[in-house]
């Protein structure tokens, strides 16, 4: 960028085209300060130039090292670690840890809560255990070649209340649609 794109971008803004300039600053100032401001957008295009041959000679010079992109984010990340690792607020955080796990509260709030995940577990075993007897009882009585028609098994009982319960999750979820009366759908209209 040389100085007469910034001749061009001066006379837009108004200073130098005679435009009001800010109070207590002449006509004079505002010029020198305009040069001023030249020469220091010079000088940061041309160290932005000098930046980008420098890098580009550091990655070539890693080129011819081998020192691969992935190298060096895993030599930075080790590094960063590290010095983490090191630092004090680090240290203390590691030292309060250490004590947290040799309380009494931490050691009960843990039982507690592996207690409580045993129980969830065995509440979704047997769950899973009453839908899959729905589903057997559902099937027992029908041959596989006949349950894949499903017209007796969807009179069964089972089916009905299954068939029932989507539906209505069906409506809390959608919502009603045009034409649907203000009562949530029955088993009537069998979606299956």
């Amino acid at each position: 960028m040389d100085s007469s794109e910034h001749g061009s971008s001066v006379s837009s803004t108004g200073v130098a085209s005679g435009g009001t300039l800010p109070p207590g600053l002449t006509e004079e100032e505002a010029e020198e300060i305009q040069v001023e401001l030249t020469k220091v957008e010079d000088e940061i295009q041309t160290l932005r130039q000098v930046l980008v041959a420098k890098e580009r000679h550091a990655a070539e010079l890693k080129r011819r090292l081998g020192i691969s992109p992935l190298s060096e984010i895993k030599q930075n990340f080790t590094k960063g670690w590290h010095e983490v690792q090191c630092s004090n607020a680090y240290l203390t955080a590691s030292a309060t840890f250490e004590e947290i796990g040799r309380s009494d509260v931490y050691k009960r709030t843990q039982e507690t809560l592996s207690q409580a995940g045993h129980m969830t577990s065995a509440a979704f075993s047997s769950v899973g255990s009453a839908i899959r007897n729905q589903f057997g009882e559902m099937s027992s009585n029908f041959s596989m070649r006949h349950s894949l028609s499903m017209p007796a098994m969807r009179n069964s009982p089972s089916f009905k209340s299954f068939e029932d319960k989507v539906e209505n999750m069906k409506y809390k979820v959608m919502g009603r649609s045009n034409g649907e009366s203000d009562h949530s759908p029955t088993s009537n209209n069998a979606p299956f």
